[in-house]
This record gives C-alpha cells, structure tokens and sequence, in this order.
C-alpha cells in the first residue's frame, strides 16, 4: 500500500512539475531563481569544480551502463535465471525513449539561457535519469543475493546520497535545472516499482 502511493504521489508531482515549467508557473519561477543562485555560488567556488565534474560524470552512460551491465550479468549467473536481468535491461531502454520524448515535448532550454538551440531540450533529465536508474536497478538486481539485512540496508542506502550527489552536480556544473532533475527522479521511481513488481510476480509464479 505505501508503495503503490508513493508512485501515485511521484505521478502526481512529475504531472505538476512539468505543468509548471510548461506553463512558467510559480515553480518554475523559482526555479529559475533557483538555479541562478547555485550557479552564482559555483562561480564563487572555483575549487569545487573539479568534483562535481566528477560526480555528473558518473550520471553518463559510459559509466552507467557498464556497471549495471556487469550487475546483471553477475545476479543473472548467480540466480541462474535471467528474466530479472531482462526485464531491468528493457526498462533502461524505456527510460531513455521517455525522457527523450519528455525533452521533446517539454523543450525547455539549457540553464541559464530563454531560447531552445539545437538540443532537443533539458526537461526531464537525462543524467539525472541515467544515474538513478542505473543504480536502483543494480539494487533491484543484487538485493536477492545479500543474505543479511545488513548488507541489504546499506546497499540500499547507497544509492539514495550518491544519486543526491549526482543530482547536485548537475545543477551546480550548469548541466541542468533543478526541476530537471527533480522530474527524472520521479519518473525513475515509477519505473523502478514497476519493474521490481514485475519480476516479483514473475518470481511468485516459479
């Protein structure tokens, strides 16, 4: 029951967040306030530079996908089944097709700027979504393996600062909004629960 809310809350607030960016409501507003005062205390801190870089680096696929690669490969030959590793596989393919389709249709523009270029847009976005999909299916994949709760806990506890981290990152180095980033979490948690519901229903009929 707490699960099913939380992804009926995290729909609610993805729909509002992008009424609002679209329509430049009060969110959006501050936002922009937002993200202006962040990049001001960038600026500010030069030395600080070189670790965000770091940290939005982690958020690219070429670093995400082979860890979860390597996740699935390992859960699926430990379990010896594969419709875990499958289904999670398939949904971060899903995940890049609707954030693409969310930039396309939101078209916001880069932090910092009021006219869309070339790029196809930064709401919801697409690091944001990549890191937080990345590491909540490795969790997903690997949770069955941990034999003590210990080590459930704290690989779950994991994730939740290094995705914070990442998210910060990307506002501070100017790659996104923080609504971007706000959205894509929201989005991702839906997914997650969708696919953790999916293999558990899988499981359950074995």
């Amino acid at each position: 029951m707490v699960v099913a809310l939380s992804v009926v809350a995290a729909l609610v607030v993805l729909a509002v967040l992008t009424w609002q960016v679209v329509a430049h409501g009060a969110w959006w507003r501050a936002d922009v306030r937002l993200d202006a005062a962040v990049l001001r205390a960038a600026a500010a801190r030069p030395g600080w530079r070189g670790g965000a870089q770091v940290l939005a680096d982690a958020s690219d696929l070429v670093v995400a996908l082979p860890v979860l690669a390597v996740a699935l490969g390992y859960a699926g030959l430990r379990r010896r089944a594969w419709f875990g590793p499958a289904v999670y596989a398939g949904l971060m393919a899903v995940t890049g097709l609707v954030v693409s389709a969310g930039k396309a249709a939101v078209g916001r523009p880069a932090p910092g700027t009021s006219v869309l270029g070339a790029h196809s847009g930064y709401f919801p976005s697409g690091h944001a979504a990549t890191a937080a999909m990345a590491s909540g299916l490795v969790v997903l994949a690997l949770l069955p393996l941990c034999r003590r709760a210990a080590a459930r806990r704290l690989l779950v506890a994991a994730a939740v600062p290094l995705n914070l981290a990442v998210g910060a990152a990307l506002v501070w180095r100017g790659y996104h909004w923080p609504l971007d980033v706000a959205a894509s979490w929201c989005l991702c948690w839906v997914l997650l629960v969708v696919g953790y519901r999916v293999t558990r229903w899988w499981g359950s009929r074995g």
